[in-house]
C-alpha cells in the first residue's frame, strides 16, 4: 500500500503506484480538471509522474504561484512550436520562466519582425485549440542526443554536453515538436489560453557578447484572461511612467551614446537629487554617522587584499597611470576601512558609524543599461558601521527602523523583508557564515517582522537583509541592504581593542537605504508619475502674470516665497494664462497661482493644484504656510 498524505492532514492508500493526476481524480473531477502539477515531499513533478513511496502531495493547479509559473515555463515551449513549424531552420536554445513572463532564446539566419511575433502568437492559439496533452518521456542521453542531432538543433545538443554526468533527461512532446526540459509542464495546451507575446530583443549564447547572437521573444502568461488583462492594463501604466519618457517631458535628466551608462542632470532633476541627498544627509546624522569621502581610484593591490579582485574583476573599469594599475572603485566600503584605520580605537568606541555619497562605477554590460535604473555610474547612500560581535542585532534593529521611516516618507508603505544567504563562490568558511546568517535572523525576529529568505543570493563576504518596495502600480523594487561582514575588516587590517587588552576584528555592516540614487529617484518618478508630493518636487509653485499689469507684483511674491526657502519660479511671459496654466500643469508643479488686477489690489493670489482643484484666493502668507506645513521634513 502506498499513503499519500494532503495538505489538511487527510490521507489516502493506493494497493499500487499513483500520480498526482490520479490523486486528484479520486478527489474530484474539478480538481482533476483543474490540476497542473503535483508537490512531492516538497518537490515539484509533472502530473503524470508516478509516486511509488509514502509520500506527502500538493496538487498544483493555476490558483497556485508554482501553477502559474508552470504554465509560463510551457508557455515558452509552445513558443518553440510554433516557431518550428513556421520558420523550420531557427534553432532553439532556451526557453526559461522569468518574473510576470517568460523567454525563449532562438538562432535564426535573419531577424524576426513585429510581424513574425504576430504570426507566431496567432500560431500558437491555432495549437492551443488543438488542445493536444503534452507528452513527458524520460529519456537515455543518446536517445535523446540522436533525437536533437536529427533535428538540427545544435544548442540543444551543446546543453546536453553541459550534463555530462547526467544520464537521462526528461522530454517533453508538443506533437511533433520536442524540447528538453527538467520540467514540469502542463499536461494539457488549454491551461495556456491567458498569454501574450510582448516584443523581441537581442541576446548571445551564454550571455557573452564574444559568442553569437541570438533572438529572445518575450511573452507573459497567467492563470486566466482576467489576470492576464490586470497584467496588461498594468504595463500600459507603466509606459505612461517610465522615467525616461516623464525625465524627458519634464526636463530633468537625458542619456546620450558617447556617455552610455552615465546621467547627465538637469536643473530640475538635480533639484530633485538635492532634496533626496539632503533630507538622506539629515537622517544619518540624526542616527549618529560621520560623514566621509574616499577616492575614486584606488591600487589594485587594494582590491586583491579586500577580495574583491577574485570575486567582483569582470565588473571592474581599469586604469594606469605611472606603471601603476589602479581600480574605479565599483563601491566604498575598502575605503571606509582605510578611514577607520586611521588610529587604534577600543571597545568603548563601537560602534563607529560612517556614511558617504560616494560615487562608484561598475561595468554593466550594455545590454543590460535601462535608463538611469541600471546604469554604471551611480552615487549609494552608503554606509559601514564597525562595531562588535554583541552590537550587531542592536545596529541592525535600529536600522530597520530607521529603512521602514524613510520609505514611508518617501510614499511607500508595502515592504517585504528577504534574507540572501550564502553564496556558492563566497569568503569564509560555514561556521561564520552560520553566525552572520543568525545574527541578522534574530534582529528581524526583535523587529517582529516576518520575512523570506532567498539562498545562494548574498555577497560573497556576507549575507544580507533586502528591502523590496512595492510602488503605486504593484511592482516590487529591491533598495536597501544590511549586510553583516566578518570578512574585510580581517583582511585589510581593522582592529580595535577589546575590554581583555586584546586586539581583535570589528565586524562590519555594510548599509544603504535608497541604495543607488540614480535608481531610486527613477523609482520615485515612476512610483509618482512625474507627481511628485510637495516637498519633493523640482518647482513647488509656479506664479503666473494674466497681463502685464501684474508682472511687478508677481515677481515681488516670487521673491517673497523663494526668500522663505522654497523652490517657486514666476511665468510672466506674453502668453494667454490658460496656454501657461496647461504647461505647466504637465510639468506636474503641485501649485499653480495666478495674480489679475483683482487679486493686485487686494494683495492676495489665487491658488489652484495641478489636478484642476480651485483653492481659491488667499493671501501669501497663508499659502507659504501651508507649502511650509506640506515642505516639512
Amino acid at each position: 500500500m502506498i499513503t499519500i498524505t494532503l495538505p489538511d492532514g487527510r490521507r489516502r492508500e493506493f494497493e499500487h503506484p499513483v500520480s498526482a493526476m490520479d490523486v486528484a481524480q479520486s478527489i474530484g473531477a474539478g480538481l482533476a480538471k483543474a490540476t497542473v502539477a503535483g508537490q512531492v515531499d516538497g518537490r515539484l513533478v509533472d502530473a503524470g509522474d508516478p509516486i511509488d513511496h509514502d509520500a506527502s502531495l500538493r496538487v498544483i493547479t493555476p490558483k497556485d504561484q508554482e501553477g502559474v509559473e508552470i504554465i509560463r515555463h510551457s508557455c515558452a515551449h509552445l513558443v518553440g512550436h510554433a516557431v518550428k513549424q513556421l520558420y523550420p531552420g531557427a534553432k532553439m536554445v532556451i526557453g526559461p520562466v522569468i518574473e510576470d513572463g517568460f523567454y525563449y532564446d532562438i538562432w535564426y539566419e535573419r531577424p524576426f519582425t513585429p510581424e513574425d511575433l504576430e504570426a507566431i502568437q496567432r500560431r500558437m492559439r491555432e495549437l492551443i485549440d488543438e488542445d493536444y496533452d503534452i507528452i513527458k518521456k524520460v529519456t537515455p542521453r543518446a536517445e535523446a542526443i540522436r533525437i536533437f542531432r536529427e533535428r538540427g538543433e545544435d544548442y540543444k545538443l551543446r546543453l546536453i554536453e553541459d550534463m555530462p554526468d547526467v544520464q537521462q533527461m526528461g522530454m517533453y512532446f508538443h506533437q511533433e515538436y520536442v524540447d528538453m526540459c527538467r520540467g514540469p509542464h502542463v499536461p494539457n495546451t488549454r491551461f495556456l489560453k491567458a498569454f501574450r507575446l510582448t516584443h523581441i530583443s537581442g541576446a548571445y549564447w551564454r550571455g557573452d557578447a564574444q559568442n553569437e547572437q541570438l533572438q529572445r521573444i518575450y511573452g507573459t502568461a497567467w492563470a486566466d484572461k482576467k489576470q492576464l488583462d490586470a497584467y496588461i492594463k498594468r504595463i500600459e501604466e507603466a509606459e505612461k511612467r517610465d522615467h525616461r519618457r516623464i525625465g524627458k517631458q519634464q526636463s530633468l535628466f537625458h542619456l546620450q551614446e558617447e556617455a552610455p551608462g552615465l546621467v547627465f542632470w538637469h536643473p530640475r532633476g538635480w533639484t530633485i537629487w538635492q532634496v533626496v541627498e539632503q533630507y538622506m544627509r539629515q537622517v544619518y546624522r540624526d542616527s549618529g554617522y560621520g560623514e566621509v569621502r574616499c577616492p575614486q581610484i584606488l591600487d589594485v593591490s587594494l582590491w586583491k587584499q579586500s577580495g574583491h579582485w577574485d570575486n567582483y574583476q569582470e565588473n571592474m573599469f581599469f586604469t594606469e597611470s605611472e606603471k601603476r594599475t589602479y581600480a574605479i572603485k565599483p563601491m566604498n566600503c575598502p575605503g571606509h576601512v582605510q578611514v577607520f584605520n586611521q588610529g587604534l580605537h577600543s571597545y568603548r568606541d563601537l560602534p563607529i558609524r560612517y556614511g558617504e555619497f560616494g560615487s562608484c562605477h561598475r561595468n554593466e554590460p550594455s545590454g543590460a543599461l535601462h535608463g538611469i535604473l541600471r546604469v554604471r555610474g551611480f552615487t549609494q547612500d552608503d554606509g559601514h558601521v564597525f562595531c562588535t560581535e554583541d552590537q550587531i542585532e542592536s545596529e541592525v534593529t535600529a536600522f530597520h527602523r530607521q529603512a521602514l521611516a524613510v520609505y514611508e516618507r518617501f510614499g511607500f508603505d508595502d515592504i517585504q523583508i528577504k534574507i540572501a544567504l550564502r553564496p556558492e563562490k563566497r569568503l569564509g568558511d560555514d561556521s561564520t557564515w552560520d553566525k552572520a546568517e543568525t545574527a541578522l535572523r534574530s534582529a528581524l525576529q526583535r523587529c517582529g517582522v516576518e520575512w523570506q529568505e532567498l539562498p545562494g543570493e548574498g555577497a560573497f563576504y556576507g549575507p544580507k537583509i533586502e528591502y523590496h518596495l512595492r510602488d503605486a502600480i504593484g511592482r516590487t523594487w529591491q533598495l536597501g541592504t544590511m549586510q553583516v561582514d566578518f570578512m574585510m575588516p580581517g583582511r585589510l587590517g581593522a582592529e580595535y581593542v577589546d575590554e581583555n587588552s586584546q586586539r581583535r576584528h570589528p565586524v562590519m555592516l555594510h548599509r544603504a537605504i535608497v541604495g543607488s540614487m540614480e535608481r531610486f529617484i527613477g523609482i520615485l518618478i515612476e512610483h509618482h508619475s512625474g507627481a511628485f508630493p510637495v516637498w519633493l518636487a523640482p518647482e513647488q509653485a509656479v506664479l503666473m502674470n494674466i497681463t502685464d499689469a501684474q508682472a511687478g507684483y508677481v515677481a515681488g511674491l516670487t521673491k517673497t516665497l523663494a526668500n522663505q526657502g522654497f523652490r517657486v519660479k514666476e511665468d510672466l511671459r506674453n502668453e494667454k494664462i490658460g496656454y501657461k496654466i496647461r504647461e505647466h500643469t504637465l510639468q506636474r508643479v503641485p501649485y499653480l497661482l495666478v495674480a489679475g488686477d483683482r487679486e493686485k489690489e487686494n494683495g492676495n493670489i489665487a491658488v489652484r493644484t495641478r489636478s484642476g482643484e480651485d483653492l481659491g484666493v488667499m493671501s501669501i502668507e497663508a499659502f507659504a504656510e501651508r507649502l511650509r506645513t506640506e515642505s516639512a521634513v
